[in-house]
């Protein structure tokens, strides 16, 4: 199930701080209409053991004046459909604008869960001053400060609450996996699918972006039993006038979601671009399994000099450090290597699902440990005594040292690399968890 958070509101409140403070990081894709150049922001938020997927959006201006203005209004509202919970913000300082109150009657209207976000409440008297924000009809207005981080904890105490639980319906059923096919649009997403359970369940079109409700399909045959996502609907042509680019990142983001497993898949001609990078980021960061689907391969290996090792290389080059991911040359259209990448995909749903036992665990990484020992920090030495899996959907592991803290990620690099090379974890994001003894 999708747990997806919006921040939004008019320029200048502060929700690309409040981004940044609840991502730790930024990501943004860049994207260029008409000389209009513009980014967007979405990453990954955990608070108390549970991971959301958070979008940053622009400004949002009721009457815009110019096709920026224009171009971000579109956005908005399309991260406002998408969305699970809406983070309006405020800017208690200012209090109270028409533009405020313009883009309330839109929340209200979309019917989504509101929390308002009243920020700058960085003194005691701004912090007595949030009570008109409830003017606008939302039942809970949480005061903080995105700069300083105050009242944040409580913000994101209340978007828990707020955003949906998980659901163990028949068809969220951990033992059948779920495959999300993911990618740019035009890749030749929903021929895959097409061809693959023989029949038009997805509509194809040259017009990139056609494809774009959430569809789950069961794949039933040959023995093998799966949900097949794919981000499909009908668009007419004359329809087609939403920023396609950006509504293709959220559906996405809510495949990536809902999946097990997430099949990358780029256009063989084009070679992996950062926007593929942007996706398959979006997967390991999401803890998912991957397998790179380079399609339209009939057509690209056409030209002098192609080969599949050699495309194989630039690819794992491009995501390193984590490049222990299948990579499958296939073509939809002529169902070159279909089944192939369905038999690959069901082996890192596996991976994915593998359990080490402790005792079996503690015997490799300790040995390996007392072999090559962490550096020193500030003449300190680090010594990891235990360590065990975390009960997770994802492989994770827990080593307990006395100094957790002190750790290098080079070090983590190396504990992983090792792990691989022991046990098959080939697509699939390892998590490791240096915690006081």
């Amino acid at each position: 199930m999708s747990r997806i958070v919006a921040i939004v509101g008019r320029p200048n409140v502060g929700k690309s701080t409040l981004f940044n403070r609840i991502t730790e990081a930024r990501n943004a894709i860049v994207h260029d209409t008409s000389g209009v150049t513009r980014d967007r922001h979405y990453g990954r938020g955990e608070w108390n053991g549970t991971a959301f997927t958070i979008i940053d959006t622009g400004g949002y201006v009721p009457r815009p004046n110019d096709i920026f203005e224009t171009e971000t209004r579109k956005q908005v509202e399309i991260a406002i459909r998408e969305a699970d919970l809406l983070l309006f913000m405020v800017d208690v300082a200012v209090g109270i604008t028409g533009e405020d109150e313009e883009f309330a009657k839109l929340m209200r209207k979309a019917g989504k869960p509101v929390l308002v976000v009243a920020n700058k409440a960085d003194n005691f008297q701004r912090y007595q001053e949030v009570s008109p924000f409830y003017k606008f009809g939302f039942d809970d207005v949480i005061p903080i400060s995105s700069m300083s981080g105050s009242g944040t904890g409580d913000l994101l105490d209340a978007v828990m609450e707020k955003l949906p639980v998980e659901d163990n319906t028949p068809e969220e059923n951990p033992d059948i996996p779920r495959f999300a096919i993911v990618g740019r649009p035009n890749v030749g997403k929903s021929t895959f699918i097409n061809v693959l359970i023989g029949e038009e369940r997805t509509i194809v079109s040259e017009i990139p972006g056609t494809t774009r409700d959430s569809i789950h399909t069961l794949y039933n045959k040959y023995n093998k039993e799966f949900y097949l996502i794919d981000t499909a609907g009908l668009r007419k042509k004359k329809n087609v006038t939403e920023d396609i680019e950006f509504y293709s990142v959220m559906r996405t983001i809510k495949a990536v979601e809902d999946a097990d497993v997430c099949f990358v898949m780029i256009d063989a001609r084009e070679g992996i671009e950062a926007q593929d990078i942007n996706i398959f980021s979006l997967a390991v960061k999401r803890r998912k399994g991957v397998v790179i689907l380079v399609n339209k391969w009939d057509l690209a290996k056409q030209e002098e000099g192609v080969t599949t090792k050699h495309y194989t290389e630039v690819i794992r080059d491009k995501l390193s450090p984590f490049s222990d991911v299948p990579v499958l040359f296939i073509s939809a259209l002529d169902k070159t290597r279909i089944h192939k990448a369905l038999e690959v995909g069901i082996q890192v749903f596996e991976n994915r699902k593998q359990r080490i036992s402790t005792p079996k665990l503690n015997e490799f990484l300790l040995e390996l440990i007392q072999a090559f020992p962490p550096p020193s920090h500030r003449g300190k030495y680090i010594k990891i005594k235990y360590t065990t899996q975390v009960p997770s959907k994802n492989p994770a592991f827990a080593l307990f040292c006395n100094y957790p803290q002190a750790v290098k990620e080079s070090y983590k690099r190396f504990l992983e690399n090792k792990m691989r090379e022991k046990f098959d974890f080939t697509g699939v994001p390892l998590s490791f968890y240096f915690k006081k003894k």
